[in-house]
């Protein structure tokens, strides 16, 4: 283009954009002049129409510039806090040996001072093929059949910017009958500085799902949406609309990616005979390599930190897991210990249903045994009041504790060949265990001896007459009443 024409071209639009200007500017005049001329009832309206137009346009506007809040990431506790509960929970003999792996596992990779990456998605989503396309050297497995990686793999391989990348190949989501793999492929991606999502298409619910997990830990994050070669040009903006609105913010990047592998196709040749063509596709994964590089580029003492905090927020969720399941073990086990107690006291009672009320101190001694378990402190009118709820409770459920103790005799025929006094005890067994159960559900949840809850729960549980629980109870009368006799 020769100078004269681009100097033509500008004044050409400066007329033009003068002409606009100048017309725009009368007709301002002109509206302004009429506006004058109306009523000034029908001027005050039409400022104040107006006014609300201009306030909503700015709040608008403002709502739409605001920066956008960060997303909410789980608080972790320290190191130190967590090595303590994990302990604790050692020295009162219970497993402990994968959560103190996962902390000297913490401790070895801080000390490798190596960016470590993770894939994660459904199966049959590309992810060992794209490891394959990221680091050529790598051999990861890959079948079209899906689920075919089931353990964790790493990979090494140099980043652009010449340092060591090391890729973990993890198990597919979505796999019938995976849920090991799939909580082998989580612990593994918590331990990654970053993560790659890869999906296929558009987010389903499930993996939508997924990325908000990777979002709540805090996880740095490219969401790959791979096989794009498959697509048409407006279909893959289409997907990547879609993709962009599902994922709700938590990805760092999305980008669009293909991994290669193989295609087929059939080729007529010029004398009329047809073969069969198998070739590489070439892989495409410039703009991944290129996101991962600006999320990996604070280097790895400032990606520490995020990691960190997500491997200790699950360790923090397996140790509570852990303690639970170890505090609902011991609460089984006392209060068996204090129904059996209770079915041996009973022995002696003089009729079947006469004598229904909780042994005081009996069960004095496990609302306290349970609540200290629970490190819950319990004063002397707690138990007292709680005591005082379960007794309202058997007055007013007496006849249904006697005719599931009456079941118990009709389906095991057996119990009632063991003296007059067996109705009783058992009696006391199904009180005893729903006492027990109730007051360990309610101390587990909210940590604090709640007489009105634990009644209630208490209830429900005397009311449970099925099959398993009577034969649970019965034989636990049978041998309450077998060691009392010093029956071998």
């Amino acid at each position: 283009m020769s100078r004269r024409f681009r100097l033509l071209t500008a004044a050409i639009g400066i007329a033009a954009f003068a002409w606009l200007l100048f017309a725009t500017l009368e007709q301002a005049l002109s509206t302004a002049q009429r506006f004058m001329t109306l009523p000034l009832g029908i001027r005050w309206l039409i400022g104040a129409v107006l006014a609300v137009m201009l306030v909503a346009g700015v709040a608008f506007g403002a709502y739409w510039l605001r920066p956008r809040k960060k997303r909410a990431i789980v608080a972790a506790p320290d190191r130190e806090t967590i090595a303590a509960r994990i302990d604790a929970l050692r020295d009162q003999h219970a497993g402990t040996e994968s959560l103190r792996a996962e902390l000297d596992e913490l401790d070895r990779r801080r000390a490798s001072r190596r960016i470590h990456l993770a894939l994660f998605g459904e199966i049959s989503v590309g992810k060992s093929a794209l490891i394959a396309a990221l680091l050529p050297g790598a051999q990861a497995a890959s079948d079209a059949r899906g689920g075919t990686t089931r353990e964790v793999t790493l990979y090494d391989g140099l980043a652009p910017d010449g340092d060591t990348w090391t890729i973990a190949d993890v198990p597919g989501s979505a796999e019938a009958d995976g849920e090991a793999h799939e909580r082998l492929a989580r612990d593994e991606v918590l331990r990654a500085h970053a993560v790659i999502y890869v999906c296929a298409g558009d987010l389903t619910r499930t993996q939508a799902s997924e990325v908000r997990w990777l979002g709540y830990f805090g996880k740095p994050m490219v969401l790959a949406v791979n096989k794009a070669d498959q697509w048409t040009d407006a279909e893959r903006e289409a997907i990547l609309t879609r993709v962009t609105a599902h994922a709700e913010g938590m990805p760092d990047a999305i980008v669009t990616t293909s991994a290669g592998g193989e295609e087929r196709f059939t080729r007529r040749l010029t004398d009329g005979r047809v073969e069969d063509v198998r070739r590489a596709r070439r892989p495409d994964v410039d703009a991944l390599r290129d996101a991962l590089a600006r999320l990996t580029a604070p280097g790895v003492d400032a990606l520490e930190s995020q990691r960190e905090n997500a491997v200790l927020a699950r360790l923090h969720e397996r140790t509570s897991e852990s303690e639970a399941a170890f505090r609902a073990g011991e609460a089984e086990r006392i209060v068996t210990r204090h129904a059996r107690r209770a079915i041996v006291g009973a022995m002696a009672a003089v009729a079947p249903g006469t004598d229904l009320i909780v042994q005081g101190a009996l069960a004095a001694s496990l609302a306290r045994d349970l609540a200290r378990l629970y490190g819950v402190g319990v004063s002397d009118i707690e138990v007292e009041s709680l005591l005082r709820e379960a007794r309202l409770t058997l007055r007013t459920g007496t006849s249904v504790v006697l005719a599931i103790a009456g079941n118990a005799f009709k389906a095991f025929p057996g119990l009632g060949t063991l003296g007059g006094g067996v109705l009783h005890a058992f009696a006391y067994a199904l009180i005893f265990d729903s006492l027990g159960r109730a007051l360990a559900a309610t101390l587990a949840e909210s940590h604090r001896l709640d007489g009105a809850e634990a009644a209630r729960r208490m209830r429900e549980l005397l009311e449970d007459g099925t099959a398993s629980r009577l034969a649970r109870l019965t034989e636990l009368t049978r041998d309450a009443w077998r060691g009392s006799r010093g029956e071998r």
